[in-house]
């Protein structure tokens, strides 16, 4: 038996990049998935090759009113949720006296209100579905401070708060919540920054090169599925050791 077997997920942010990995794998293990993206012509491309097992919609996760219609789109085509990845995000890379409190409002918004937003939308569904599971993308700057992300920074660690919080509210209903923490991954928005081999980023890995988007889906795939069953308000990291030193 395939390891999402009968399970609807929603992935945000999920047109390319580690999102669109994440709705692959989760069709090929047998979920119905539902992707959400602003890039509405790569999300429906995907959506497309994808075939009946998924459908895309064009949707801004810092906007409360477009959550109601992704859960009613996943519910009314496949069934209730049982499986939310917060996927969605953008990085920065600005020092504090650059960046404007408009560029902070909008990292906040995406990366850390549409986390909110999202777990506040899909728990009800998720208790007609008997239970779920809800992995929220967060980043090793999550872990540890970075130089020049404090926008970023300050978002992903409050997505490790948010899910331990709400974790611990909703464990006792089998609605589990976990948070994984990618280092550097090769995917269109890390392209801009210049990731390759000699870049101090990834010099300073252990393992000495960049994460690719596949080896991040093993790991949500693992907390997506009844694996994971006793696993619950915990972070788990996947940087090539970024963290360990």
């Amino acid at each position: 038996m395939a390891r999402l077997d009968g399970k609807v997920a929603v992935i945000t942010g999920g047109a390319r990049g580690m999102g669109a990995a994440h709705a692959r794998r989760f069709v090929e293990e047998g979920a119905s998935v539902v992707i959400t993206d602003v890039l509405k012509d790569e999300g429906e491309a995907l959506a497309a090759e994808l075939g009946d097992q998924a459908r895309f919609l064009a949707h801004d996760v810092s906007e409360a009113a477009g959550w109601d219609e992704v859960v009613a789109l996943a519910e009314e085509t496949f069934g209730p949720v049982g499986v939310l990845v917060n996927n969605a995000g953008v990085g920065q890379v600005r020092a504090l006296l650059d960046t404007t409190e408009a560029e902070y409002r909008r990292i906040v918004d995406i990366n850390q209100l549409g986390v909110f937003l999202g777990m506040k939308a899909v728990v009800p569904s998720m208790r007609r579905a008997g239970g779920g599971s809800i992995v929220n993308v967060s980043s090793t700057a999550g872990m540890v401070g970075v130089q020049l992300g404090a926008a970023y920074s300050a978002s992903k660690f409050a997505v490790r708060g948010l899910t331990k919080s709400v974790a611990a509210e909703f464990a006792a209903e089998g609605i589990r919540v976990n948070s994984v923490h990618p280092g550097v991954v090769v995917t269109p928005m890390t392209d801009k920054y210049g990731f390759t081999g000699d870049h101090p980023a990834i010099r300073a890995i252990p393992a000495r090169r960049p994460g690719r988007p596949e080896e991040v889906t093993a790991l949500v795939l693992y907390l997506a599925s009844d694996e994971s069953g006793y696993s619950t308000g915990s972070e788990f990291v996947v940087d090539g050791g970024q963290t360990a030193v």
